[in-house]
């Protein structure tokens, strides 16, 4: 989702003339787009601070300037206590005040022209929309130096028109925002607030805008985007709904250019039975799914507050399986919750067993600050955090590398996205089931569909050589 966002944030800043600087070091503007999904992605934006600081204070003593801007989570969760520890920061904006942003280019643009050598005011204070303190708001039309301040109306969150990114064959297309299932560990909701839908005909039209721009692949985004819902007069569309205009529109499209569909988050409690044939149904939804399962025991299951048992779990992933042989299915594995037992990771390992992911996100659990797990009893030590999460990855490096054997010899259709990093003369590319291959070949691939027989193993990674049609 953070992706999809800065795509967009980047287009508003390419519709207003602004041009993306080769570091920071060069640049007018820098917008730091940050996530709070993770303690450890906060630590780094702490540490992107005190450098961004540093770089204000000497272009400051060689009478240049350079606009801070914070956005996204970290802006909503900890809004105006960043000012105080980080008083280099100019402007914040959460998740909700995106519409703000526009304005913060009006307002650096016009101090840009008129050679005021401070940012007007402190910014947009996250969770509020008003200006943080004096001086010229963004948009109002004030003169620098007046005390004007952004609306005070409580921000809505609305989606952005577009998130193409120019030369890119893949893109993020997100159709919801927000969630309403507040996981006791999860502090998500709290940042990007309730659930809202996008309507159908926008995201058909940014199907064709994307369909236009050279796109071949869809990620559709969401918090939970089997929860999506768009109640209009006439009808509801839900997830399942969605999906069915969505393959029809890349069926009519001309040359049928966008050719994959995927989408992320899963919530497994909210996938229907509907949804699940649609994708069966139609040749664009990959034969992959992230479905996040968190833990295999129902205990923890249940503090967690995951609303699903570790026999749901199973018996949905036996259902679609049924429905589409060879599906793939990838998943986030959270161990160390407060009160978790040998026996409950025992219960994982098991899970992992029956289910055989292709990949998984593993971490282990650390105390969130505002979430209903922060205050639960029980939690276990950092050495046995450590010493558990070693026991799923080594299990899961184990499963990764068996599916990935029994592919070799086999001819399947991969997406050229690039060239690889590790060898210029190779490129790299994804099959529909998201396996990675590396592979021999022109660079005038890039952005195609090509016939791709898989000859050995190397890491996690798929060697192959092109099969002529």
């Amino acid at each position: 989702m953070n992706m999809a966002e800065a795509a967009a944030l980047r287009l508003v800043c390419a519709e207003r003339g602004w041009t993306e600087a080769a570091g920071p070091e060069d640049a007018d503007l820098v917008l730091l787009h940050t996530c709070s999904v993770r303690a450890t992605a906060e630590q780094r934006v702490f540490g992107r601070l005190g450098q961004y600081a540093a770089l204000k204070k000497k272009r400051r003593s060689g009478g240049g300037r350079v606009a801070l801007v914070l956005s996204g989570c970290m802006a909503a969760r900890i809004g105006g206590e960043f000012k105080k520890q980080f008083p280099a920061i100019d402007y914040l904006m959460g998740p909700q005040e995106r519409e703000l942003f526009p304005r913060i280019l009006e307002t650096e643009e016009r101090l840009f022209s008129s050679g005021t050598g401070e940012a007007a005011g402190t910014g947009a204070a996250a969770g509020t929309g008003a200006a943080a303190g004096t001086g010229a708001a963004a948009g109002t039309g004030a003169a620098a130096g007046t005390d004007r301040a952004f609306p005070a109306e409580k921000p809505v969150f609305s989606f952005a028109a577009s998130h193409l990114e120019e030369g890119r064959f893949r893109s993020f297309l997100p159709i919801m925002h927000g969630c309403d299932n507040f996981c006791s560990y999860c502090i998500v909701p709290y940042v990007r607030g309730r659930e809202v839908s996008r309507s159908p005909s926008a995201i058909l039209d940014e199907i064709r805008l994307l369909a236009a721009g050279g796109v071949r692949e869809l990620t559709l985004l969401g918090q939970n985007v089997n929860s999506y819902r768009w109640d209009a007069r006439e009808e509801v569309t839900d997830f399942a709904g969605l999906l069915g205009l969505i393959a029809g529109e890349l069926e009519r499209l001309p040359g049928k250019p966008i050719g994959w569909v995927r989408f992320l988050s899963s919530h497994p409690k909210d996938l229907a039975s509907e949804a699940i044939e649609v994708m069966a149904s139609s040749p664009f939804f990959c034969r992959h799914l992230h479905l996040c399962v968190q833990h295999g025991s129902n205990r923890i299951l249940a503090a967690m507050n995951r609303r699903y048992t570790r026999e749901d779990y199973l018996d949905l992933v036996s259902r679609l399986l049924a429905a589409m042989p060879g599906l793939t299915l990838s998943t986030d594995i959270l161990v160390g919750f407060p009160g978790e037992t040998e026996e409950d990771l025992e219960e994982t390992l098991d899970l992992m067993e029956k289910v055989r992911f292709l990949y998984a996100y593993m971490y282990h659990y650390n105390p969130r600050e505002g979430t209903a797990a922060y205050g639960l009893e029980g939690r276990v030590g950092e050495k046995v955090k450590r010493e558990r999460l070693a026991r799923v990855i080594a299990l899961q490096k184990k499963h990764t590398a068996f599916l990935l054997e029994g592919r070799i010899g086999r001819t399947e259709t991969v997406l050229i996205e690039g060239i690889s990093r590790k060898n210029a003369d190779e490129l790299v590319g994804r099959t529909e089931r998201d396996e990675m291959v590396v592979l021999p070949g022109s660079a005038s691939l890039i952005g195609s569909f090509a016939a791709v027989k898989f000859s050995s193993l190397s890491g996690n990674t798929l060697r192959g050589t092109l099969v002529q049609k």
